[in-house]
């Protein structure tokens, strides 16, 4: 307090000093009313005894040679104010009380708890904006992290397993296609037109959804991928229906994930055209001779998958450049599964037996060469039931452990950039009814399909794509009621075209024969007709 005195009263005789030496347009008033300044001072503990004695004598000092001097510069004496008149006291005391608050404004101001208080609070918004800008840099960074789940993570184990933490479900994402089809039999001949995979060749014109299919896939650790995908209206051969078409997990074995095996319901790893997706592939349906090994091209199973990471990054890259490839199933994959189709269980106790190796060339000049073999082997049980006039076939094999289903196949694909042909062709034995319709053996099978196709990419980056494709097979239909024989040789053209990435539109043509192998006598039809399809990408 005898600091805060101080000050107050070092500016307070500044105040005085300064009033004690106005001009002489006040030179009778001064000295009266600088004195009962003082004495308010003093009464207010602003200046001390000692003080107001100094000032008080200062002042009567002064107001006499200002006197003097007043006498010598003017004749006569100036009027004395009016008694009671102090016309300066008020305007003083006025101009003293906002010296002292703004004296304590300054006080208060450096005071040391209120300098602590002020910075407090400033610190406190300042972390407040650096948690905002953490917490947002961190959402940025998680959102830039998300891959498209094709190819190995380039993060390191520790910043996934971070990103990761709690937080599996915002890795998933969701993705698929609508396709809504009509077909027109033109023409048929010696029966029923029935295309096994194709549920609307049945004769007539027909309208529907032939695929809808919604997956969701993600890295639920840096070491577990999972996939799933449904068929909201699809089902097997075409029936209606939800369906689950795979729901599988990769566990990977090494950093880099070219190491993994895959568990669940997927695809079976045998042949290009059963590999890639229905969302890619050109043609409206898949060749007979590849679909008739596994029907659906599902199952459940285990298998191994290995592939270098500039090799997954090829078969991404098949992919996003629009060049339809089979996507990501191993450079080498082998495994078992069930072998008796999709969502059905093993009737046998005997999985199947698959193989699959290729290799996606790529050469100086940017084309990309996709050579394979594989082959699978195993024994199927086939179902039977009465065929009228005949009675129900009888197992020609003697076992209840099923029949020998075994096949080898090759794949050459030359991916069009701009111009591409691909091919694939497989031999084996497998379950078929023989020509007198009275037994079951397993006999041998052979089959295959040659497509070309030309790529025209325009400015606007719209596509045209025309195709043409030729098929044949001769063999038992295993998953078929009887297993009977199934004879197929078809032409096929066409064209898709892409005005927007999420709309497609094809359209084909189909001249040929082929055996109705959903009734008995399973005859041979020779027919004509037409695929139109949109399909929707999401």
């Amino acid at each position: 307090m005898r600091l805060k005195h101080s000050r107050i009263s070092r500016v307070l005789a500044a105040l005085a000093a300064g009033a004690i030496a106005l001009p002489p347009s006040l030179p009778v008033a001064a000295g009266p009313a600088m004195e009962k300044l003082f004495f308010i001072m003093k009464a207010k503990g602003s200046l001390s005894q000692e003080e107001y004695d100094l000032l008080v004598a200062a002042s009567r000092e002064e107001d006499k040679e200002r006197d003097k001097a007043a006498v010598a510069a003017a004749p006569a004496p100036a009027p004395a104010p009016a008694e009671g008149q102090t016309p300066n006291t008020a305007a003083l005391e006025k101009r003293l009380a906002q010296a002292e608050s703004k004296v304590n404004n300054l006080e208060n101001a450096l005071a040391p708890g209120h300098l602590e208080k002020r910075l407090a609070q400033t610190e406190s918004k300042v972390g407040n904006l650096e948690n905002v800008l953490t917490s947002t840099r961190g959402q940025i960074e998680d959102i830039s992290r998300i891959t498209d789940n094709t190819s190995p993570s380039t993060m390191s184990s520790a910043e996934l397993d971070v990103l990761l933490a709690d937080k599996w479900y915002e890795r998933l994402k969701m993705k698929g296609y609508l396709q809504v089809r009509t077909d027109s039999v033109m023409h048929e001949d010696g029966g029923q037109l029935h295309v096994q995979n194709d549920s609307f060749a049945n004769g007539q014109s027909s309208l529907g959804i032939r695929r809808g299919r919604m997956a969701f896939s993600g890295d639920l650790t840096n070491h577990v991928y999972l996939y799933f995908q449904a068929d909201l209206l699809g089902g097997v051969n075409g029936s209606g229906g939800v369906q689950a078409r795979d729901y599988y997990a990769d566990v990977s074995l090494d950093p880099a994930r070219e190491h993994r095996v895959r568990l669940g319901l997927s695809k079976v790893p045998y042949g290009h055209s059963i590999l890639q997706s229905s969302q890619n592939r050109l043609a409206l349906e898949r060749p007979e001779a590849l679909s008739t090994a596994v029907e659906g091209e599902r199952d459940f199973g285990i298998y191994y998958m290995y592939a270098p990471y500039e090799i997954r990054e090829r078969f991404k890259s098949l992919v996003k450049m629009g060049l339809r490839g089979s996507g990501d199933y191993g450079m080498i994959a082998l495994g078992a599964y069930s072998g008796q189709g999709i969502n059905r269980p093993d009737t046998n106790g005997q999985p199947h037996w698959v193989a699959r190796a290729t290799y996606p060339f790529e050469f100086d000049n940017g084309q990309f060469l996709e050579l394979s073999v594989q082959g699978y082997a195993g024994k199927f049980n086939t179902t039977t039931a009465n065929i009228p006039g005949v009675g129900t076939p009888a197992n020609g094999n003697g076992s209840n452990r099923g029949f020998t289903d075994a096949r080898v196949g090759i794949s050459a694909i030359l991916y069009p950039q701009p111009f591409g042909i691909e091919t694939e062709w497989n031999w084996g034995k497998g379950p078929q009814l023989s020509n007198d319709m009275r037994t079951i053996t397993s006999s041998s099978l052979s089959g295959g399909y040659v497509q070309a196709n030309y790529r025209h990419v325009f400015a606007n980056q719209r596509e045209f794509i025309p195709f043409a494709r030729w098929q044949t097979y001769n063999g038992g239909r295993k998953f078929a009621t009887n297993a009977p024989k199934d004879k197929v040789n078809e032409v096929g053209i066409g064209f898709r075209f892409i005005p927007y990435p999420e709309l497609e539109l094809t359209a084909m043509f189909m001249h040929g024969m082929r055996t109705n192998t959903s009734v008995a006598p399973y005859n041979t039809v020779n027919y004509d007709y037409l695929g139109i399809q949109a399909q929707v990408n999401f």
